[in-house]
């Protein structure tokens, strides 16, 4: 999640506030305010009103902390940390891939939890030092209780909690499989996340607590994100099962490799508004890829004479993949290198079809049996980019690991 303003970075992790924070953070102070004010009227409303908002800016820096601590971890783990965001249902730590083995990920899981009991133990003994009653001890009491809760909440065994997170670790550690650590960590989110909704609409209609409403809501957003890490492992473990040559197709002519480029020109492109795809051939066998913009390589003077030959690009210098090849591999490749499309090749060399992100989204919907319409595929293919929030290549690198990790 990468959102709203940048309030600066630390060690290196860009940390975020998103705009729902600001909501969050005067529907707490606002009413916490108002109940100090008439439990310590010696304070004055003034200081009342303060001092909850510098106790709830406390607290998300608490949050923060909490994230740092999974941060840091992870970095230590050498896997890059992208930023934290702050935002209404807490925070959270934008870590680009998975750790390697379950032991590491329990690290990574455990730590934000560690660093919330660490802060409850020493707030609790700053309110043994602190004068009672005062502004300061008031805080420094809710910050110790708030940072216990903020442990014990996150380690509920579900997706995304820091819980969820263990359970899928020690699944995984168990059954050698991520992906079904994260699956039942994902069914024990969903049902955390119903038992919070259904008891935060209960205290709603038995006393019409905003605390209700809260819950419910909190347990909603557990749902949400438990139902995409489902999601994303069902994609992964269809694009595992996919091979290059299952999303081939054959969106290509083969042209003569002795014609003139004049010919060429004259008889594959003009008239044309949709790019194709060219290979040449002669004597029975594939010559290599025509790219038709390097005839602008040639002077006009030359194409009646100049052969396609001129211009055709060899098989064995063009990025090519075997229909064996696995489709992971093949949307690794084609994300590491920027490319368009890839050669896919038969086992005896020839070439057997050609593939892009648009043939990789129409398989892997076939796959799914999801529907994804014709207009859409054309878009993909003609702007060379997967649809905006599908990141299928970093989904495809993280099912590479999975199996790795597994071995």
């Amino acid at each position: 999640m990468v959102s709203g303003w940048r309030v600066g970075s630390i060690f290196g992790i860009p940390v975020f506030i998103d705009r729902s924070w600001f909501l969050i953070l005067l529907l707490i102070a606002v009413p916490m305010g108002g109940e100090w004010s008439v439990r310590y009227p010696q304070w004055g409303s003034g200081l009342a009103y303060l001092a909850a908002l510098g106790t709830v800016m406390l607290f998300f820096l608490s949050v923060l902390l909490h994230e740092l601590g999974h941060s840091l971890v992870a970095l230590a783990q050498g896997i890059k940390v992208s930023s934290i965001t702050l935002f209404m249902f807490g925070g959270v730590a934008s870590i680009d891939q998975e750790s390697k083995t379950p032991g590491q990920a329990f690290q990574v899981a455990i730590a934000g939890p560690s660093v919330s009991l660490g802060l409850s133990f020493l707030f609790t003994f700053l309110t043994t030092v602190i004068p009672q009653e005062t502004p300061l001890h008031i805080g420094v009491s809710y910050l110790a209780w708030t940072n216990l809760v903020l442990a014990i909440f996150n380690l509920l065994p579900g997706l995304p909690l820091d819980g969820g997170q263990i359970l899928k670790a020690g699944i995984w550690k168990l059954t050698g499989s991520r992906f079904k650590g994260v699956r039942w960590a994902a069914k024990a989110g969903n049902l955390v996340g119903w038992t919070l909704v259904a008891l935060g609409v209960l205290v709603v209609f038995r006393s019409g607590s905003f605390s209700g409403l809260w819950v419910a809501l909190v347990g909603w957003f557990i749902i949400q994100n438990a139902s995409s890490y489902n999601r994303i492992t069902e994609l992964q473990e269809a694009l595992l099962e996919l091979k290059a040559g299952d999303a081939m197709t054959r969106e290509f002519r083969v042209v003569d490799a002795h014609m003139s480029l004049r010919q060429f020109a004259d008889d594959y492109l003009l008239g044309t508004s949709r790019p194709e795809v060219f290979f040449a051939a002669s004597e029975g066998r594939y010559r290599g890829l025509v790219a038709d913009d390097d005839l602008n390589s040639v002077e006009r003077s030359e194409w009646e004479t100049e052969p396609l030959f001129r211009i055709i690009h060899p098989l064995n210098t063009i990025p090519t993949v075997e229909e064996a090849t696995p489709l992971v591999k093949v949307i690794q490749q084609m994300e590491t290198e920027q490319l368009r499309r890839m050669t896919v090749l038969s086992p005896a060399g020839a070439v057997a079809g050609v593939i892009d992100r648009g043939d990789i989204v129409r398989a892997l919907a076939h796959k799914l049996n999801m529907t994804v319409s014709d207009s859409v595929i054309k878009q993909i293919k003609e702007e060379g980019v997967y649809p905006m929030g599908f990141q299928l290549g970093a989904i495809a690198q993280s099912a590479i690991e999975a199996t790795a990790s597994s071995r």
